[in-house]
């Protein structure tokens, strides 16, 4: 599956936040234009609008990777959540390192290994080298 960077800013924000504030998810296109243009464990820093973010979204459902939560019992704003595991049968370590990827650009597997740690925890560095050779397969 090829992305277009803003794309893959976008879903990699979503995945950072469900396993890392799971309790904020599914967001709404506000918060996502937050976590997008965030300026920490981001790089590039960007400077999002509301439509480049709806623009990325509607690709990315189209793509199936992305799912429109609609509003219901005392919620307002539709939400945006991500599907990307379930498409491509990617556990939560796959994920992690995916949005860190995403996010952050290459890496070394210690810098990953540093930076996935507030949502996944790898035993050791073969450990990642492992799971991102599966994931090399897998995306």
């Amino acid at each position: 599956m090829r992305l277009s960077f803003d794309q893959g800013r976008v879903i990699g924000s979503l995945i950072e936040k469900q396993l890392t504030t799971p309790q904020q998810c599914p967001l709404t296109l506000n918060s996502l234009v937050l976590a997008c243009n965030q300026t920490s464990n981001r790089d590039p820093v960007v400077s999002y609008e509301e439509g480049s973010v709806q623009r990325a979204l509607a690709s990315l459902k189209e793509a199936g990777v992305v799912r429109f939560v609609y509003p219901s019992s005392g919620r307002s704003a539709t939400r945006y959540r991500h599907v990307i595991g379930e498409a491509l049968s990617l556990g939560e370590r796959s994920l992690a390192l995916l949005a860190v990827l995403l996010l952050r650009g290459p890496q070394t597997v210690g810098e990953l290994r540093a930076r996935t740690e507030r949502m996944t925890t790898f035993d050791d560095l073969g450990a990642v080298g492992a799971e991102l050779e599966h994931l090399a397969g897998r995306v």
